[in-house]
């Protein structure tokens, strides 16, 4: 979902900053909605995807918790 997105506080993972690979980056919305962006980090206006936090906190405890280890 792409939409005109008020300021998002950007934060890129640790894992790939230093390593120019291609990653994601993910911030909170600075509406006050509590909704967290995603987008691509190496084509940051190639579109935006915005989660409510519920959706947000169910994938971060998901990841915590190994589910998405392939």
């Amino acid at each position: 979902m792409t939409e005109n997105l008020p300021v998002v506080g950007w934060h890129i993972s640790t894992y790939s900053a230093d390593t120019n690979a291609s990653c994601v980056e993910a911030g909170p919305l600075g509406d006050g909605s509590g909704r967290v962006a995603v987008r691509h980090s190496r084509n940051p206006d190639g579109g935006t995807i915005v989660y409510t936090r519920e959706e947000w906190d169910a994938f971060v405890a998901g990841v915590k918790d190994s589910e998405f280890d392939f």
